[in-house]
């Protein structure tokens, strides 16, 4: 059900705006507002919105709007009718109306607002505005093709302006308006809203993310850099993002061992993924990361044998470099059943890890789901080692790699038929 705004709630928007949420002063195009996840975005936009198509904007009868989201659902669903959405925020008497045949919303002012969607670039095209109001631009599909289109079609009225909100992404697109001298860039965080949000959302979910690069990213909202020379990128990452795994042929539980135990001991990397034959070709898919640190040689058993049984694996895959057939061993003193194949790593972590994220390019591994501290690691890490050798060791990686190449790399690998995660 949409949440209503009552008409006094409308009119002490002004005042209890957080900054970011409040239009800019001064000479700008463009108003961007980068924030992390829940931090108000979609409700500056929509007031924004609502005061220039409002009763109180002398102008407003002359107000052509162009609403522009990733998709043309998202510009329904969270634009125009989402609980922060335009028409959520509209005081009663001021709604407007929504034609579906046509996508425009028709206020009683006499301002209209036409839904654009980012995957149909050319829909723009032949409409001329005299605002708009941009969501989630770093999700868009065709971002170049659609915000060209959108320049060009802010042409009418003495000052055409725009709004952009957007949890932040390094694109080329997004770099250069921040760069631009008429854009005004306004930043938050999650936290900024907190007061609005489910304290269950910080305890289990926010919590996770904490302290790790796509926490700044989708919780500070902090534009988060590639690193020069990473196997990974970002824009690599979240193009390999899926829902969920379809039916799988194989799956396997790959781990990493640390060489010592005790606290101060690196992690051991505890990777489940599996393959599904899609599109023509094989397709690895990531379906968890249980890795963790300060555990001893039998608690990183007893997890990857719980991790086994739980996603109903076809075998373990242990890197035995560290410690020899002990890794084996400890793992056949949990689960004398379960099938263990050990393999030692010849060459670097680099070279290694060099074909998996050519699967990656390739569009061959999917990520079912988000892997925070694992993603962390995929695009920070260049195979660079310190001069005295420092450095916690990528072991979520690694367990990832091993996955990888027993699925993807290796041709003796049986292939049996499809089976579903349990």
């Amino acid at each position: 059900m949409r949440r209503e705004f009552p008409a006094l709630a409308v009119k002490r928007w002004g005042m209890n705006a957080h900054e970011h949420q409040r239009e800019p002063e001064g000479d700008w195009t463009t108003w961007l507002i980068l924030g992390g996840r829940g931090a108000g975005k979609t409700r500056a936009g929509a007031e924004w919105v609502r005061a220039l198509a409002g009763p109180a904007n002398d102008n407003a009868a002359e107000a052509a709007i162009a609403l522009v989201a990733e998709t043309y659902t998202d510009a329904r669903e969270v634009m125009i009718d989402g609980p922060s959405g335009i028409r959520a925020v509209a005081a009663p008497a001021d709604r407007p109306a929504y034609e579906a045949s046509r996508r425009r919303l028709v206020w009683p002012s006499g301002a209209v607002a036409y839904a654009f969607s980012a995957e149909d670039p050319d829909g723009i095209r032949g409409y001329q505005f005299t605002a708009a109001w941009s969501d989630e631009l770093c999700k868009w599909r065709y971002a170049e093709e659609t915000w060209s289109n959108l320049q060009l079609a802010l042409r009418l009225g003495p000052r055409p302006r725009q709004v952009a909100t957007t949890t932040p992404r390094p694109s080329a697109l997004i770099k250069r308006l921040i760069k631009a001298p008429t854009t005004i860039v306004r930043r938050a965080s999650t936290y900024a809203n907190r007061a609005h949000l489910s304290e269950a959302f910080f305890s289990e979910i926010a919590q996770a993310y904490e302290g790790t690069a796509l926490g700044r990213q989708e919780l500070m909202g902090e534009l988060i850099e590639d690193v020069a020379g990473a196997l990974w990128t970002w824009r690599t990452i979240e193009a390999a993002r899926v829902a969920a795994a379809p039916p799988l042929r194989r799956i396997v539980v790959a781990v990493d061992p640390p060489a010592t135990a005790g606290a101060q001991a690196d992690e051991c990397g505890v990777i489940v993924a599996g393959v599904a034959y899609c599109g023509g070709h094989d397709v690895a898919f990531i379906l968890a990361d249980w890795s963790g640190g300060g555990m001893t040689p039998h608690q990183w058993a007893e997890k990857t044998v719980a991790a086994y049984h739980e996603f109903n694996a076809d075998r373990i895959v242990v890197e035995v470099n560290q410690g020899g057939d002990m890794a084996k061993a400890v793992i056949a003193q949990v689960d004398p059943s379960a099938p263990v194949k050990g393999v030692h790593a010849t060459r670097g972590k680099r070279l290694r890890a060099e074909p998996v994220a050519a699967l990656y390019e390739q569009g061959r591994v999917r990520h079912a789901g988000a892997f925070p501290k694992l993603e962390d690691q995929m695009v920070t890490y260049t195979g660079a080692v310190s001069r005295n050798g420092g450095g916690k060791s990528p072991d979520r990686l690694d367990a990832l790699v091993w996955a990888i190449a027993e699925l993807m790399l290796n041709p003796a690998a049986p292939r049996p038929g499809v089976k579903r995660l349990s």
